[in-house]
């Protein structure tokens, strides 16, 4: 080794021993590692699948800023991939610590529209008692196409989920401002019929609730009260396509006048929405419908949805970020009462436009 006039041997090498060893990024599945084990998407509703794909993973191995033997990365150091840019530790998915930043009134309001909606909501706020819960939401819900609602618990999803059908009204002290429009009319004007408007807009709710009648009773009943069966026939035919639509008939057809409540948990949540589609609503509301239901019978509901959302409006609430990608067209994410970001799915998991909503799917908290 040549040395420089002047430099000693000794500072050479220590200058050479004093840098820290670089841990090269490892690859699993296509996608890159942290040292020290763990990937950074470990937990179930990160929506990793969705945010960085294997060229673009690749690409931030080449350029991953120093990490350190403990597997953290370097505060300042920042990761381009793709479009973004995760700033303060890369595919590090520790908390930031960065500050929430206020809703931008134009993140919310791009994607929030659509040509023709089923469902055109303006500025609707929700207050329990002197409690504000909703503040100021507008979005429209599509015809044929599924728009799941995202967030942390207690986040808004479900008070807005309810304020489609004014099942509000319901709960004392509750008050709802705002305009929710259903085919161009207020769902609140004094000439709307609510028990019309339940039937139009049909609810699935987070546990099976079969009514204890029969399988048969249980879809011939929403039919029976609306009147919409002109003969014993006409309501068979009813009951069979209901159960047909809803995966259900080829289960049952044999003990239809067996006990509803007998079947198991993944059946009887697809009876209940055999029992909202016989009325023939608009749009069907889910509010965390899979959530007490393992994964095959989730699997069933989520492909039940996709074949539904060809005539149905489907609005749903779910915890699981991935089954918000796999089952939806739109996505809209609500924090502390607040729509923050709607737009197209693909968008909104792979370049959400507000720091509130990449974090939450990151999985920095949520």
């Amino acid at each position: 080794m040549t040395m420089s006039p002047g430099v000693s041997a000794d500072s050479t090498v220590s200058e050479e021993t004093s840098q820290p060893e670089r841990a090269p990024p490892q690859q699993e599945g296509g996608r890159a590692r942290r040292p020290g084990g763990g990937n950074g998407f470990d937990r179930d509703h990160a929506g990793s699948d969705f945010l960085v794909d294997d060229g673009a993973a690749a690409g931030a191995a080449h350029t991953a800023p120093d990490v350190r033997s403990t597997g953290d990365v370097a505060p300042a150091a920042s990761v381009a991939v793709g479009s973004r840019r995760l700033d303060e530790g890369g595919l590090n998915l520790k908390p930031s610590g960065r500050h929430p930043v206020a809703t931008d009134a134009g993140v919310q309001a791009d994607g929030a529209t659509v040509e023709n909606p089923v469902f055109s909501c303006r500025e609707v706020s929700v207050f329990y008692g002197g409690k504000q819960a909703l503040k100021d939401v507008s979005v429209d819900v599509g015809r044929r196409q599924v728009l799941a609602m995202i967030g942390p618990s207690g986040c808004g999803k479900s008070t807005f989920l309810r304020c489609l059908n004014r099942m509000n009204d319901t709960i004392p002290g509750a008050r709802v401002t705002g305009r929710i429009l259903l085919d161009g009319r207020d769902i609140h004007a004094d000439s709307i019929d609510v028990a019309q408007l339940r039937a139009r807009t049909g609810m699935v709710f987070q546990k099976p609730n079969p009514f204890p009648k029969s399988i048969y009773d249980n879809v011939a009943y929403g039919p029976r009260i609306h009147g919409m069966a002109r003969s014993r026939a006409h309501l068979d035919e009813i009951v069979c396509t209901s159960l047909t639509r809803a995966g259900l008939w080829e289960e049952v057809k044999d003990r239809l006048r067996s006990p509803g409540t007998g079947l198991s948990g993944g059946q009887q949540q697809r009876l209940c929405i055999a029992r909202t589609i016989a009325v023939q609503p608009e749009v069907i509301l889910m509010d965390e419908p899979c959530s007490a239901l393992d994964p095959i019978a989730t699997a069933r509901i989520e492909d039940l949805i996709d074949e539904l959302r060809e005539s149905y409006a489907i609005v749903i609430v779910t915890h699981s970020m991935q089954q918000a990608a796999r089952v939806s067209q739109r996505t809209a994410y609500f924090h502390l009462g607040e729509l923050i970001e709607v737009g197209e799915t693909d968008r909104v998991f792979t370049n959400p436009r507000h720091r509130l909503t990449e974090d939450y799917i990151t999985g920095r908290f949520g």
